[in-house]
């Protein structure tokens, strides 16, 4: 049974055999097995992918990671790295697969999502969430593990194929559609999150995400820019909880395939944001309006009843105490090494 390792030059391939000897099979989870479950988790040295790995080691998970980090930081595994639990590879999700073996369940969170990121990586965002999809469904189902796929609120929104916002929303229609057959046509177990605007430390400002913006502006001193007029209305989850609400999902026993929004549901003007991010970072509010752009969605709110129904009770981090932890998080990042170096990786 092969278990992906990193190269040979890397300190990291000591970890290699360790995990090999603890790979195990099987279903259903959670798992009682002496060697624990093993997961693989694709984009994970991104945003909420390394979150999902921090999550993951916390409840004894062992995890195998995947990243191009063509919009990843090595530098955001850094924790994971000291729990001995963790193994990295950099790689292409969407080249090959074929080396990693013996895991139990499969989280395919890799994928550029911001504005900027999908205009710049247009078919690597299309190309990771089609054959990059498929490959993880096929390794789900050679280990008969559990296939969680990260899909996103855009898969809502109306088509314009001239925009890059729209080719995001494409891919991810795409993976959906590809993990539904799947487990139509092949019996995968498999889960669909349709994750909602999400925030948090380890965003990267040139994402094109409001709330990077917005911080990064401030601590730059310059107005903040707001295309339209501000009255678009969005619903922030902080990272943390996203991502509890996503573990706790993929290890639900049953059903075999299912679909829910993740997110908050407490909506916010993107006024509101640029006014409490100047707040809290201590600026005066300054706001530059440009014109707005025609696939800026006017509202965007998950209806979350579903999970809600899952669940006794979800996460939920205050807007005001998140952004408080994303702004000291930036001022850190700003304080102790060029931001532009940390965000390509360069350690």
């Amino acid at each position: 049974m092969a278990v992906a390792y990193p190269d040979a030059a890397s300190p990291y391939r000591k970890h290699a055999a360790a995990v090999r000897r603890l790979a195990v099979r099987g279903k259903e989870l959670p798992m009682k097995r002496s060697g624990g479950v093993i997961a693989l988790v694709t984009g994970a040295a991104g945003f909420l992918g390394s979150f999902l790995v921090d999550a993951l080691l916390a409840r004894g998970y062992r995890v195998i990671g995947v990243d191009d980090l063509s919009t990843g930081s090595l530098e955001n595994v850094t924790d994971a790295w000291s729990t001995g639990r963790f193994i990295f590879r950099s790689s292409d999700v969407s080249a090959s697969l074929e080396e990693i073996d013996g895991v139990d369940v499969v989280f395919h969170f890799a994928s550029p999502s911001g504005r900027e990121d999908c205009a710049r990586l247009a078919a690597e965002t299309l190309r990771v969430n089609t054959r990059g999809t498929e490959l993880c469904c096929d390794l789900a189902l050679r280990n008969r593990a559990r296939l969680v796929y990260a899909s996103a609120a855009a898969v809502y929104d109306v088509p314009l194929p001239s925009r890059p916002s729209s080719w995001y929303a494409e891919a991810k229609r795409c993976g959906e559609a590809i993990v539904n057959a799947y487990a139509n046509g092949s019996g995968l177990d498999a889960r669909i999150v349709r994750i909602f605007n999400t925030y948090g430390p380890r965003t990267r400002p040139e994402s094109g995400s409001i709330v990077p913006s917005f911080i990064e502006q401030a601590l730059r001193h310059e107005p903040f820019t707001v295309f339209g007029t501000g009255m678009q209305t969005r619903s922030l989850a902080y990272a943390g909880d996203t991502i509890d609400t996503v573990v706790r999902f993929s290890e639900l026993r049953s059903p075999a395939y299912d679909v829910v929004n993740v997110g908050s549901n407490r909506e916010v003007t993107v006024l509101q944001v640029a006014r409490l991010v100047a707040e809290f970072a201590g600026v005066p509010w300054d706001v530059r309006f440009a014109p707005a752009r025609p696939d800026d969605a006017y509202r965007r709110r998950p209806d979350l009843h579903r999970v809600e129904e899952m669940f006794d009770s979800l996460p939920q981090t205050w807007l005001e105490r998140g952004l408080r932890r994303t702004i000291a998080w930036y001022r850190d990042v700003r304080g102790s090494r060029d931001p532009s170096r940390a965000e390509a990786g360069i350690i």
